[in-house]
């Protein structure tokens, strides 16, 4: 009998297990407030799967600002999974397509170090395991857009640094990216309202009571979204209509789009510079999924013959960005696609024995 990998994505914000078998959990956990809790946070949520035999595992908190280097953020992750794992085998995604023990990958830090979109992409590859494919990974952070070509992985970065430079990391996500970064100059330098204010105000994200981690300390929900994003045009809730707070939240949601596409567009002739390109002419059906897509982009991707893999939180943000894309949240279903990463690692440590 197989035994049960559970793969974890130790984040920044939130902490995410799933096991192969598509069971998922994901807590938040601001670690950059409370780097001491994590070892007890992660045994915690490693409880939650008692079958598990051996932990695959991916991170991307080792850049939080509570750690004075990457080298030290990664060693002190180790250290906590190491707590967590109650004598558990371990074993780390590298970007070099491959795992590592716990000792190789606090001797080569920055291979180990925000690997998980690396882990993400060679999973989705076998969505499209012929051709020239994106991958888009919304989540609440970040937005990873991953080249890869027949099945792998082909990005031209593998830090952080060098993936924001070569347009494969986005730094921006649905819920925590503060709006000040999506207006610039155009609203206030300051902390009143985040991306999850936005997508509240457009209905794109359910409203929940519950969740107080706002800009404000208020809950998530319409009003107080609307009230915070007044804040970013100098008003408040009796001097800005609603009206107008709603052509603000739709303002960023096109700027958010538009980035993606600018992003889109460049991988995508990056991609069709690695072979030669033949025209193609999509089926009937694939073309009535792309009615709503954007003509010239969309006429752009056919011609480049590109497929489309999307996943995260922020799926949503994607569907008219993205024609005839393979939708993660409806192949693996949403929790365990808000989870993908910590999905992807439990997969291929599962393929691949140590």
């Amino acid at each position: 009998m197989a035994q049960t990998i559970l793969g974890l994505d130790i984040g920044g914000a939130n902490l995410k297990a799933a096991t192969p078998d598509k069971r998922a959990v994901s807590v938040p956990f601001p670690l950059w407030k409370q780097p001491d809790k994590l070892p007890p946070a992660l045994a915690e949520l490693v409880a939650q799967f008692p079958d598990a035999e051996e932990l695959a595992v991916t991170m991307t908190g080792e850049l939080c600002d509570c750690f004075e280097t990457k080298r030290d953020g990664v060693h002190a992750i180790i250290k906590a999974v190491r707590f967590a794992s109650g004598g558990r085998r371990i074993r780390v995604w590298s970007t070099d397509g491959a795992f590592v023990d716990s000792e190789q990958a606090k001797a080569n830090h920055l291979r180990v170090a925000a690997a998980n979109w690396h882990a993400l992409a060679t999973f989705a590859g076998r969505y499209v395991p012929e051709g020239r494919a994106i991958l888009v990974d919304v989540g609440s952070t970040t937005t990873d857009v991953i080249p890869i070509l027949d099945g792998e992985p082909v990005p031209q970065g593998k830090t952080d640094f060098d993936r924001l430079t070569t347009r494969e990391l986005i730094y921006a996500g649905v819920r925590r990216t503060p709006v000040c970064a999506i207006l610039g100059l155009d609203g206030a330098a300051e902390l009143f309202a985040t991306a999850l204010d936005v997508y509240l105000a457009l209905g794109m994200i359910p409203e929940d009571r519950d969740d107080c981690d706002t800009a404000d300390g208020r809950p998530a929900t319409r009003k107080y979204a609307r009230a915070r994003l007044s804040r970013m045009i100098g008003g408040d809730s009796e001097t800005v209509s609603e009206e107008r707070v709603q052509q603000l939240a739709e303002e960023c949601h096109w700027r958010q789009r538009g980035r993606l596409s600018q992003n889109l567009s460049r991988i995508g002739d990056r991609l069709a510079d690695m072979t030669s390109v033949v025209p193609w002419v999509p089926p009937d059906e694939e073309i009535k999924r792309m009615v709503e897509f954007d003509p010239e982009m969309r006429s752009h991707f056919i011609k480049l013959q590109i497929r489309f893999i999307v996943s995260g939180s922020g799926e949503f943000l994607t569907r008219q960005e993205c024609p005839n894309a393979i939708s993660l949240t409806h192949e693996l279903g949403p929790e365990v696609s808000a989870c993908a990463p910590a999905h992807a690692v439990a997969v291929l440590a599962t393929e691949r024995p140590a």
